[in-house]
């Protein structure tokens, strides 16, 4: 498995813009304190590594996005567990794939990357939307935590 400091490193590689950098970092804090909430703390540096890494081609190779990064992971000899998350996440986003009962931790993923988005879009959306009330209290909490 990589060190912070050899993803860090990985992410820089592709990414130059600072709002990259930012988002990065910020899914590698979402999906650590997903993990130790979650019950996976001794998994949360993998997942961290996930938040940091999930978008490590999209500067560089937008229309293929997840694909090339899959590619660049694969060719450095990357865990294929992270591959296997990442492909996950593809996936999600190509067929819109709705979540299941069923659990899928890969998909902490899709949730972390979202949440981020989430402070700005949220004033964009209904309030009657299922889950809008949950969310904006799951955004409150991970303020709350980043905070201290």
């Amino acid at each position: 498995m990589l060190s912070r400091d050899e993803a860090y490193s990985l992410l820089c590689e592709y990414n130059k813009e600072p709002f990259h950098i930012h988002h990065a970092e910020t899914v590698e804090g979402v999906m650590r304190w997903f993990a130790n909430q979650l019950g996976y703390g001794e998994d949360a540096d993998f997942w961290a590594t996930v938040g940091l890494l999930h978008d490590l081609d999209f500067e560089m190779y937008p229309e293929q996005h997840c694909t090339k990064c899959v590619e660049i992971m694969r060719d450095k000899g990357l865990d294929e567990k992270l591959m296997e998350v990442l492909n996950k996440k593809m996936t999600i986003e190509k067929e819109q794939t709705p979540a299941t009962a069923e659990p899928d931790h890969s998909l902490a993923l899709k949730v972390a990357d979202e949440i981020v988005r989430i402070e700005t879009n949220l004033s964009r959306m209904d309030p009657t939307v299922k889950g809008y009330k949950q969310l904006s209290a799951s955004l409150r909490r991970i303020k709350d935590n980043f905070a201290s």
